[in-house]
């Protein structure tokens, strides 16, 4: 399963598990979580939303292209839909590579490419009741972190 889409728990142990190989020397866990403030905004959840067919394809673009592009051992992306409370896991990104520097530089690549070109749209239920949807495009012009 090298990419999927859950609306369950992201079970990061199981993801460094099965990108696990004795060829690597280095591997890499990404996690985003939910925030609990968004700039000085309390935020009570998130409601992430995909057409699961068209976000599975541009992960498993992003997969092939991360072969492509770096001397990957393993790797699997898995993106959870459905409402999430503060701490709770959005995506995990997990990578093993012979080597560090290729680890680092994929799994930064993958999530900030992620955010950018998949199909996944988040609504942020902030604590004032407004809400705000946010969508791929959106977040380009917006800063990372």
């Amino acid at each position: 399963m090298p990419v999927a889409i859950i609306q369950t728990t992201i079970d990061t142990q199981q993801l460094l598990e099965r990108t696990h190989s004795t060829r690597a020397g280095a591997m890499l866990l990404f996690v985003g979580t939910t925030r609990e403030l968004t700039g000085d905004r309390g935020t009570d959840w998130l409601d992430y939303e995909c057409y699961e067919p068209m976000a599975l394809n541009k992960l498993k673009e992003l997969e092939s292209s991360a072969h492509q592009q770096w001397e990957i051992t393993a790797l699997e992306i898995v993106h959870r839909t459905g409402k999430l409370l503060p701490g709770e896991a959005s995506v995990a990104i997990a990578v093993s590579s012979p080597h560090r520097q290729a680890a680092f530089q994929c799994g930064q690549w993958l999530i900030d490419t992620l955010k950018e070109e998949v199909p996944i749209w988040k609504r942020e239920q902030f604590s004032d009741g407004q809400q705000q949807w946010i969508h791929p495009e959106m977040e380009q012009s917006q800063p990372h972190d």
